[in-house]
């Protein structure tokens, strides 16, 4: 099970909140950030994903797209995406798997406007498959606060 981490300790810009797992893989910990954003309305999924995946590469260098679908609905659009790439931590080389949801919430006095929210799992190849169903819990738990008991808004369906 994931803990609570000061997001100010992942070292990734905008993140609101971070998990870390406890049981690392050689030196390496498996991570869940959160974070989001109001971009302008002419702005895709895709592009914020492009976005994503380019700010990675520049920190990390060679990045694979291992995966990419759009899922949602019309209202509540998603997008998940599987990076690869190599990375060094503690001095030692690993080949690290990152998966992304990107949720939209359209707001609810100018749906014109809307939040993407972007949740990250960072883990090694080889615990990614371990930490994945842990990942996918946290993403099915993000709906907006609409002061209501209803669900409205969240993308169904968004798996990593």
């Amino acid at each position: 099970m994931a803990r609570t981490a000061p997001p100010e300790g992942v070292d990734v810009p905008g993140v609101a909140f971070a998990a870390v797992r406890p049981h690392p893989d050689a030196d390496f910990t498996p991570n869940i950030t959160v974070a989001g954003e109001v971009p302008p309305p002419a702005v895709t999924l895709r592009e914020l994903a492009d976005e994503s995946a380019q700010r990675l590469r520049e920190a990390a260098g060679a990045v694979v797209m291992a995966h990419r679908r759009e899922v949602g609905s019309a209202d509540a659009p998603a997008l998940t995406q599987r990076l690869t790439f190599s990375g060094v931590v503690g001095h030692t080389l690993h080949n690290l798997v990152q998966s992304q949801v990107f949720l939209t919430f359209a707001d609810v006095l100018d749906p014109h406007r809307r939040a993407v929210i972007r949740l990250t799992l960072t883990a090694t190849a080889a615990q990614h498959d371990d930490v994945l169903e842990e990942f996918q819990d946290v993403v099915r738990t993000v709906r907006p606060d609409t002061g209501a008991a209803a669900d409205t808004g969240r993308g169904a369906g968004a798996r990593a």
